[in-house]
Formats: C-alpha cells, sequence, structure tokens
C-alpha cells in the first residue's frame, strides 16, 4: 500500500512541475519569444492546456476577477502541497 501512496506523491510532483511548465509557457507566448504557428510549441502548449485546464477552471470560477492576473495556478500549487503533506503526515505512517 505504501508503494501506491508514493505513486501518488511522484504523480502529484510531476502534474506540479506541469503547471510550472504551463504557467511558463503561457508568459513566453504572451511576450511574443515563442511563436505558435511553429508545431512543435502548438503541441506543446496544447497538452499542457489540456492537462492543466481541468483543474483551473472551477479554481478561477470561484476566484474573482484581479485584473488580468491569473494566480489559480499557485492556488493549485497550494493545495497539492497541502494533500501530499495530509498523505505524507497522518496517511503514510499508519499504512503497513
Amino acid at each position: 500500500m505504501r508503494a501506491v501512496l508514493d505513486i501518488v506523491i511522484i504523480v502529484l510532483d510531476l502534474y506540479v512541475w506541469l503547471l510550472i511548465a504551463a504557467a511558463i509557457l503561457s508568459w513566453l507566448i504572451a511576450f511574443n519569444v515563442v511563436n505558435t504557428r511553429n508545431q512543435f510549441v502548438s503541441a506543446v502548449a496544447e497538452f499542457l492546456y489540456r492537462i492543466t485546464e481541468p483543474l483551473l477552471a472551477p479554481i478561477r470560477n470561484f476566484l474573482p476577477s484581479l485584473g488580468g492576473l491569473d494566480i489559480s495556478p499557485i492556488i493549485l500549487i497550494l493545495l497539492i502541497m497541502f494533500v501530499e503533506r495530509v498523505i505524507l503526515y497522518y496517511i503514510y505512517p499508519n499504512v503497513v
């Protein structure tokens, strides 16, 4: 059972890195550093959008408008860190 919890922690860590990559790529696209007409950039952006948007959209709907500032990835990362800590401190020690 601990192996399953280890896999859950690894998946959560990987998702945090995907959120960070999506945020950085969105900044690069917004400031015209990378061009979305490039097929590879477009494919990576679409992949990151499809992976992160299902969890970010409800947070964006809940938050008030902050004038173009999107803090939903930060809130989601904090929630993921909270879930990881709950697993590590309360669930993991009680599993045989």
